[in-house]
């Protein structure tokens, strides 16, 4: 062993008593003294002492323990956790610009040259090809490393960022799978301490020589201090050494660079309105989480100094003076980051003064003004649950209890199921293979492995049975929805993570067990469990938690599983409201903002429940007994018809597989539940009721003849008459639906008949929209069309409106009765009026239809329509217009006329000269009343009217006169507009 005067010759670390001068300062302080206690297994174990053991065998000994047990990382894996988050790729893009993967790529390419290690401190000169055009370019990168880490690095890329560039991946790499290939050397203090003063002096003379410009000043400083006898460089015992790394005793982590760590958070919270800022934040917390899975004291470290640029944040000064709440992807990233202060401070691996130190800066930021509060809102104070003692297409007398938890586990702001749950699965991993570090390996992502850990103390206990023992216990918990929406939306977040880590795990006999028995205590857990057999009015469903619990125990304990599924179909909220069966206020919107404005997810939770109703629907296919049990229970507990009918739709697609005969059993209870969400929705009429209709006749059609005529003579319950005549009368006697029935003739006409009575019905209590429906429908019978025809008739007697009638008219002339077309058209006119300036009036094309088909049927038949015109019409435009189309042509001469005139009629004979007359005098009535509020941008128009109104004038043998003195009369009358009698005078003298 060397005296002490001659270890601090070499830069030897000094004693305890040394060290308290002041040489603290100093690097390289460990003592040999204490490496020397290291155990000779831990020295033969170390990688690094085999591979180099010749190189280092005249070396003294606590020299060469120091450096063996100080060794080079060996894992790959550590590298890549430092080197992995410097670029987010987009999704689906190659991890080619990942910096640990471009340092791999440096590696295999030959890029890493002149690798030395003196010591503790690994430096290289790394080549890497430049862009189109430019030249290589090379980088030297120094590594400094102590006890298996990197606690520091340098590269000329001066890329800053919170990991390693890919050219300190290169090199690092390097030194892990080719250290043979490494120079080695001693760290430079004892190199130094094996030279006499003649090559000190000459080691020190090149050295200032071959770096004057940089290290002169500096070399010319510490001589003049070297040389002052009572400087403070000589009161310190040896020297310090860069790469003789440090003492045992001392606190030692990976490198992190602090300062760009802030900035970094800085910039993506300023950013927090892209989503690609959240996102890295995110990959940051995931960081966080590998470093604490690694016992990585940089986990904390990184941690804290997120809280901290999360608190600087300026909008939650801004936030909290509106009184606002933060917004929803700020709330989840200030989740996360309580998750992580969860999963630190719990960490069994702490040491007691750190947990200290991290408890007193938690309490140090909660009392900071601007630290939000759980719920993410600082106008938010707090929950208030508890029941008054009156309340309690109540409670109790309804059968309530009280809620036992009023704040849940699974939804907690500290998440403490989770973190339990995910602690107890992390015990229960694999060990992990190779990580996929090259390129070539593929972006799959591993499923990961479990396996029964026995828990130490607990005979027969594995920690993966606790965990799915622990997520049931937090996810069956009764407990009341939390007040807001941002709590009540991560309550079904936790449920969903928790259900996504328990999906990962492979059931084996041991879990099944575990299963069987929570779902049991579940069922008979009173008040404590949400699948009890009485609920407070407003706790969680359990929905989410029974589907995945139905599903796992189905092949083990069907029984059980569809009890624990039916009790947990339940939606107590809703319970209260309704009577079982009954819909709410708006029958196909399951938001219930008018009766339970507290309930924001209430529409989430009824998919839920949908989904899990239709879960165990598919589940029972081919057992009537369960079949007919969910079917009750969908009935009492969905009163949303959406999701009635969602439902229905699905169990009509499992009930008909293409390959396989249809399951009568489900088609039946699929037709049952569309029939109930037409009789919810008889009296709300959405776009979506034709779907629903439609759809019904399908599933009816599906079971057979006798489920289709039912619904046709059961139809007042269910249809509107529009909806039985126009879709469920004709879609179900389509040649389509006869066809997909194979019916015989007799059955075919016994549904015939059947529809043909439900279009009878509908016309009758609704003759203006089905009536033309029956009408069409049976064609086919006599006696049917007959009545339908008569039931217009009557209907016309009742008050149906005059479009109707045309429309009805219009197709009896399309069928080749145009005496019954004649007839409706009769009425038709009967109740139109078209007043003197609607000459755009939508029953114009109609009126000359109408007229054009009396012209045809002979003049008798025309003669009778012209009272009718003129008493219905009174626009001057329309009756000359029709008065001049009978004149163009003899009747009967039309297509449908079968008997021939000798010549047109004419316009001053009757039955035209009433008509003639009628249109003169509407002219000059509309005359009158155009120029009572004429104005002169009006003018031009009058004129031309005037002009029209000539024509109609010269029909008569005296219609010259009669328009000259009808001029006359209002160039008198109104000779007070001189500019338009001037107009007047111009164009007709």
């Amino acid at each position: 062993m060397d005296p002490p005067a001659a270890k601090r010759s070499r830069g030897c670390p000094a004693g305890p008593e040394e060290r308290n001068a002041g040489v603290a300062t100093v690097r390289g302080r460990g003592r040999p003294e204490a490496l020397l206690d290291l155990s000779a297994k831990r020295v033969a174990e170390s990688w690094a002492f085999e591979q180099v053991e010749e190189r280092f065998s005249r070396v003294p000994e606590p020299v060469q323990k120091r450096i063996v047990f100080w060794s080079f990382p060996r894992s790959e894996r550590e590298i890549c956790m430092y080197s992995s988050l410097g670029y987010q790729p987009p999704e689906g893009e190659h991890d080619a610009r990942v910096p640990f993967t471009r340092g791999l790529h440096l590696l295999q390419s030959g890029a890493v040259d002149r690798v030395l290690q003196v010591g503790f401190h690994l430096s290289g000169n790394i080549r890497e090809l430049g862009g189109p055009g430019e030249p290589e370019r090379l980088y030297h990168v120094s590594i400094s490393f102590d006890r298996c880490k990197i606690t520091s690095v340098s590269c000329g890329c001066d890329n800053r960022d919170l990991f390693y560039c890919a050219h300190v991946v290169a090199l690092s790499l390097y030194r892990i799978r080719h250290a043979r290939q490494v120079e080695l050397r001693l760290p430079i203090s004892e190199t130094l301490s094996q030279m006499n003063r003649d090559q000190l002096q000459k080691f020190v003379q090149y050295l200032i020589s071959a770096h004057h410009t940089e290290v002169l000043p500096t070399a010319q400083r510490l001589a003049d201090e070297i040389l002052l006898l009572g400087s403070e460089i000589n009161l310190v015992h040896g020297a310090p050494d860069p790469t003789a790394g440090a003492g045992i005793e001392d606190a030692n982590c990976w490198h992190l660079d602090e300062e760009q760590i802030q900035e970094q958070v800085k910039q993506l919270l300023s950013n927090d309105g892209y989503y690609g800022a959240s996102q890295q934040l995110r990959s940051m917390f995931c960081k966080v989480r590998e470093m604490l899975r690694m016992r990585d004291s940089n986990g904390a470290r990184m941690l804290i100094l997120m809280t901290e640029q999360f608190l600087q944040d300026p909008r939650l000064a801004l936030w909290r003076q509106q009184g606002a709440g933060m917004t929803d992807k700020c709330r989840q990233l200030w989740d996360e980051l309580g998750a992580l202060w969860v999963c630190v401070v719990l960490s069994p691996h702490c040491k007691p003064e750190e947990r200290t130190s991290w408890l007193q800066l938690l309490g140090k930021w909660d009392k900071l003004d601007v630290c939000p509060l759980e719920e993410g809102n600082y106008s938010f104070d707090g929950p208030s649950l508890q029941p008054t003692s009156a309340l309690s297409p109540e409670l109790l007398q309804k059968g309530s209890t009280c809620i036992t938890n009023m704040e849940g586990w699974v939804g907690h702001p500290l998440d403490p199921i989770g973190c339990l749950c995910r602690a107890l699965l992390e015990a229960s991993r694999l060990e992990e293979e190779t990580l996929a570090l090259y390129p070539d390996s593929g972006p799959e992502k591993r499923k990961v492995a479990y396996q029964h850990v026995p828990v130490p103390g607990s005979p027969g206990e594995s920690y993966l049975a606790m965990a799915l023992e622990v997520a049931l216990l937090g996810l069956g918990q009764q407990r009341a929805l939390p007040e807001g929406l941002y709590a009540q939306d991560k309550v079904v977040r936790n449920e969903e993570q928790l259900l996504a880590l328990l999906e990962e795990v492979e059931l084996d006999e041991r879990l099944v067990q575990v299963l069987r028995k929570q779902a049991g205590q579940l069922l008979e857990g009173g008040p404590f469990s949400g699948f009890g057999e009485v609920l407070f009015r407003e706790s969680v469903p359990m929905h989410t938690c029974a589907r995945y619990l139905f599903t796992a125990l189905l092949p083990h304990d069907p029984d059980l599983a569809y009890r624990l599924s039916l009790r947990a179909m339940r939606l107590p909220v809703l319970e209260t409201a309704f009577p079982a069966g009954e819909t709410h206020g708006n029958p196909l919107d399951s938001i219930m903002s008018n009766r339970f404005p507290r309930w924001f997810i209430l529409g989430h939770l009824e998919t839920r429940q949908c989904e899990l109703a239709s879960t165990m629907l598919t589940a029972a296919k081919g057992d009537p007994k369960w079949l007919h049990a969910v079917l009750g229970s969908i009935q009492q507990n969905i009163h949303s018809p959406a999701l009635l009918f969602k439902l229905a739709q699905d169990a009509c697609k499992t009930a008909t597989p293409a390959s396989a005969p249809p399951d009568t059993t489900l088609l039946g209870i699929a037709l049952e539940l569309g029939l109930q969400v037409m009789r919810m929705t008889l009296n709300t009429m959405t776009w979506r009721r034709r779907e629903m209709v439609r759809w019904l006749v399908s599933c009816a059609t599906e079971i057979g003849p006798q489920a289709l005529m039912n619904i046709m003579q059961n139809w007042y319950s269910l249809f509107t008459p529009v909806e039985a005549a126009t879709i469920v009368a004709v879609t179900g006697t389509t040649h389509a639906t006869l066809l997909r029935l194979q019916l015989d003739a007799s059955r075919r006409e016994e549904l015939w008949a059947c529809a043909r009575t439900l279009a009878l019905q509908c016309a009758m209590k609704d003759p203006q929209n089905c009536a033309l429906p029956a009408l069409t429908l049976c064609e086919k019978n006599h006696a049917a069309f007959e009545a339908a025809y008569q039931i217009v008739l009557d209907a016309a007697a009742g008050g149906l409106g005059h479009a109707h009638l045309f429309t009805v008219a219009r197709y009896m002339e399309h069928r080749g009765l145009p005496l019954r077309a004649y007839k409706l058209a009769t009425l038709a006119l009967a109740q139109l009026s078209i007043a003197f300036n609607q000459d755009s009036h939508p029953a114009v094309n109609d009126v000359l239809w109408a007229c054009s088909l009396s012209h045809s049927l002979g003049r008798h038949e025309l003669s009778a329509i012209v009272p009718l015109i003129i008493r219905s019409i009174h626009c001057a435009p329309m009756l000359s217009d029709i008065l001049r189309r009978w004149t163009l042509s003899a009747p009967s001469l039309g297509p449908l006329g079968a008997r021939r005139a000798a010549k047109p009629l004419g316009a001053d004979r009757a039955p035209l000269c009433q008509l003639l007359d009628a249109a003169v005098a509407a002219y000059i009535t509309t005359s009158h009343s155009r120029l009572t509020h004429i104005s002169p941008r009006h003018y031009g128009d009058f004129i031309e009217f005037l002009g029209k109104a000539r024509e109609t004038f010269l029909l008569a043998p005296d219609g010259h006169l009669q328009f000259a003195q009808f001029l006359e009369n209002l160039k008198q009358t109104y000779k007070g507009k001189k500019k338009l009698m001037l107009l007047v005078r111009e164009r007709f003298g």
